[in-house]
């Protein structure tokens, strides 16, 4: 059959997605970019918030249009918003267009819902907590040339009053150091650039290992950055890591990245929020004082370090000084790189119940200001890069005369860009770039 899937949402559902995409390639169905030469369409769902449910339908609605105007025969839904709804005894009803549901713990059973020749609607819903993560044979088909991301552990044990990822996830189950190092190796050497470690708290790495019989030697997240660089130290690539914990971003991973000239003095760092009131009803463990100190530390330990965050506005209770303090707190840390979320409301949420929800209308108003803010920020920290030269890893090429790539301060899709402005550059290979024009999120420069 030939196959086309489309992932949505963050890099731990892009690995899901070409897990998936290598299963079905060991097993002999051919994959396809163009949904309308698709004999089996697979919609790899997010549902974190309400616009990425809303996101999700709209494009399982029309990838289901290819049945009349294309080639497609079945149409599978998998991931968060399957598992969200699992229980919803008119998910399959609501959603007639498809043939197949399969939650997040199912994606080993993707070739049988493929495969599968009943016309009953397929649900496939195993525990998430007992999916087993991938061994280092396991198939995947990577959707990168130049990098890739690599799950250090699943699910999460953290209740935020406003996150479901528990519930769709399970609690955390930390992958054995040695494969992460394994695959990294085998990635690097089929020419993969750029290794990203990625789970819902990197950081929290290890806490569910303290009590097995691994407990006595060192699982913290620190020791597997530092082994993975000494895995790495003789090759031309790079080390990142996202989606780190405040209470669990230590001194001993600062220190590690310090120590680790492949690994990206970059620190994605989501805060959620600055007010610590705020940060109580959200169920984050830390306090407005307790972040200044973070970051004060971490470019204390790591002068190159950059930072990123994304908050959260207008969640229940945010008054006009918790706003305000937010506000504040952007202005003087100053991030790299920032992104802004509208709280997001949903029935099933702890959040739901609290009291004194922000309107609508504040809460954009309170997310452009941000951004606004931002926009000035950043716009003054790439200026400062004018006539410095960086490593750049090359892309694109879009048109010619012009390349894009990315610095170690720049992750892929989620930051700015670096434009590269040259006639003959070879793709997936680093260069020296001398910055020579800056914007607001991208700079721009030639070859030095």
């Amino acid at each position: 059959m030939i196959i086309f899937l489309e992932s949505l949402g963050c890099s731990r559902n892009q690995v899901d997605s070409e897990i998936m995409l290598g299963r079905l390639v060991a097993a002999g169905h051919s994959l396809t970019d163009d949904p309308k030469l698709a004999q089996i369409i697979i919609v790899n769902t997010c549902t974190f918030i309400s616009t990425a449910s809303d996101e999700a339908v709209e494009i399982i609605l029309g990838m289901a249009k290819f049945k009349e105007t294309g080639k497609c025969k079945k149409l599978i839904v998998t991931g968060c918003l399957a598992q969200r709804y699992k229980d919803d005894k008119n998910l399959a009803s609501s959603l007639p267009e498809v043939d197949a549901f399969l939650g997040t713990g199912a994606c080993d059973n993707i070739v049988e819902a493929v495969e599968n020749r009943q016309s009953k609607t397929l649900t496939i819903f195993p525990d998430p907590s007992k999916r087993e993560f991938q061994n280092l044979s396991t198939p995947r088909h990577l959707t990168s040339d130049f990098f890739a991301y690599i799950k250090v552990s699943e699910g999460c044990n953290r209740k935020c009053t406003y996150c479901i990822i528990p519930q769709l996830r399970g609690f955390q189950r930390s992958r054995p150091k040695k494969d992460i190092c394994t695959e990294a190796r085998n990635l690097i050497d089929s020419g993969i650039k750029e290794i990203i470690l990625t789970a819902e708290n990197t950081t929290d790495y290890g806490q569910d290992l303290q009590d097995k019989s691994e407990s006595k030697q060192k699982t913290d997240f620190s020791h597997v950055l530092t082994s993975l660089a000494e895995t790495m130290h003789t090759d031309h690539a790079w080390i990142r890591f996202l989606y780190t914990h405040p209470k669990t971003l230590t001194q001993s991973v600062i220190q590690a990245v310090k120590n680790n000239k492949n690994i990206c003095s970059y620190y994605d760092v989501p805060i959620q929020h600055a007010s610590s009131s705020i940060l109580k009803k959200m169920g984050r463990p830390y306090t407005n004082e307790g972040l200044y100190e973070l970051f004060k530390t971490i470019r204390q330990i790591d002068t190159q370090a950059v930072l990123r965050t994304t908050i959260i506005v207008g969640f229940p209770g945010e008054s006009e000084e918790d706003f305000e303090g937010l506000m504040q707190f952007i202005k003087d840390v100053k991030f790299d790189h920032l992104g802004v979320f509208t709280y997001s409301d949903s029935d099933d949420l702890k959040s739901h119940n609290l009291k004194n929800h922000v309107p609508e209308d504040l809460v954009e108003k309170r997310h452009d200001m941000i951004m606004a803010a931002q926009a000035n920020i950043s716009q003054t920290i790439n200026e400062q890069y004018v006539g410095s030269t960086f490593e750049v890893l090359i892309e694109e090429n879009p048109e010619k005369g012009v390349y894009i790539g990315r610095t170690m301060f720049q992750a892929p899709d989620v930051d700015g860009v670096t434009f590269i402005y040259e006639n003959e550059l070879e793709i997936n290979t680093f260069v020296n770039v001398r910055i020579t024009d800056a914007f607001e999120y991208d700079i721009a420069g030639v070859i030095a």
